[in-house]
């Protein structure tokens, strides 16, 4: 199949429709406007619907309605409209109704800026939410990817009766490349027994609520703990550069993961041993990644495009505390591949 030049929000919204979303809603916030603009014009070529909502709250409510009936729906938002979307996200979870969600990243607490940025990791990989829930977090490094993923989120979603989040930046959305679509394929929004329909004779009425009470308090947290067990077990993605014999390994994902693809290319140049893990699922994280990692690893540098870190718990974790974690951020500005060169010298040095 003939590649296309798309955007990576192009890219994501054209899968997620080949995947058989048929709802769509959500609001015009920057860097994510333009899978909305998308949306609002293809969406009517597939007999879908798609609702510019009056605020993001909408949005994720209207999601829910839509896929408790069965439906593939999505919506979409970046930073400040994801922390919005909570309430919605943990009803989601709670009642085990599964939607695909993405966050196309920005930089900032509060209104922050519709500049690039990797600040929301921790609401991410949480839950931002009240109670108990996880869900899984997809990262795509690519314009590919966004069409990969968003693809695949709808199955996963599927798969645990769960939401699906999408975890991209601002510079995989909003970057042009060649992109091979996936197939058009249609869902049948009758597939589920447990989904929402007009009761037919003699049936009994379906009801989408908390499952706490399906389930009963005594099952209820055996069922849960279970649940997303079963995802830690299973669904651990995550790609590995050049780690058989690296000394000093990198941990990243999106957009930071890329400029240290670059890093390692010019480090192994000049000899130095550096590779990297780039966690394809932010949750649930591939420790199984570290496990593999040989005796000669000597430290971690973890970056990403934000002040504090957010990622570094999990490396450290990961890791099982074992070896030195660093870290090597960016604010408003991309990850600049020397500096990496200059800190992994530092910590060769050091370690």
């Amino acid at each position: 199949m003939a590649k296309e030049l798309l955007k990576g929000n192009q890219a994501f919204a054209e899968a997620c429709l080949r995947a058989g979303c048929r709802f769509f809603s959500g609001y015009p916030i920057t860097p994510q406007s333009d899978i909305l603009e998308y949306l609002c014009w293809r969406m009517d070529e597939v007999g879908g619907q798609c609702v510019q909502t009056e605020s993001e709250l909408a949005g994720i409510n209207m999601v829910f309605g839509a896929a408790a009936a069965g439906a593939r729906a999505l919506t979409t938002t970046s930073g400040p409209g994801f922390s919005l979307k909570q309430e919605g996200i943990s009803y989601l979870c709670a009642s085990d109704v599964p939607a695909v969600i993405a966050d196309v990243m920005r930089i900032g607490a509060g209104l922050g800026d519709i500049f690039m940025g990797q600040g929301d990791y921790w609401q991410l990989t949480r839950g931002g939410g009240h109670g108990d829930y996880r869900t899984i977090v997809l990262a795509p490094a690519s314009c590919q990817e966004m069409a990969d993923f968003g693809y695949m989120a709808f199955d996963l979603a599927e798969k645990y009766r769960h939401p699906v989040i999408v975890a991209s930046d601002a510079n995989i959305g909003q970057m042009m490349e060649g992109v091979e679509l996936p197939e058009m394929k249609e869902h049948d929004p009758d597939t589920f027994d447990w989904a929402i329909r007009p009761r037919q004779e003699g049936e009994k009425q379906r009801v989408i609520w908390n499952r706490f009470w399906d389930i009963g308090e005594k099952e209820y947290p055996d069922y849960l703990r279970a649940k997303y067990a079963q995802m830690e077990e299973e669904e651990q993605r995550w790609e590995e550069v050049m780690t058989d014999d690296a000394e000093i390994v990198i941990v990243a994902y999106g957009i930071s993961s890329r400029v240290a693809k670059s890093a390692i290319i010019r480090a192994r140049e000049e000899g130095i041993k550096l590779g990297m893990i780039r966690p394809v699922t932010l949750w649930p994280y591939p420790k199984k990644a570290f496990e593999k990692l040989g005796p000669q690893v000597k430290a971690f540098l973890d970056i990403e495009m934000n002040i504090l870190g957010q990622m570094t718990d999990d490396v450290v974790l990961a890791s099982g505390n074992k070896l030195p974690v660093e870290f090597y951020g960016e604010y408003w500005s991309v990850i600049d591949e020397n500096k990496i060169i200059e800190r992994v010298k530092e910590m060769l040095k050091k370690y």
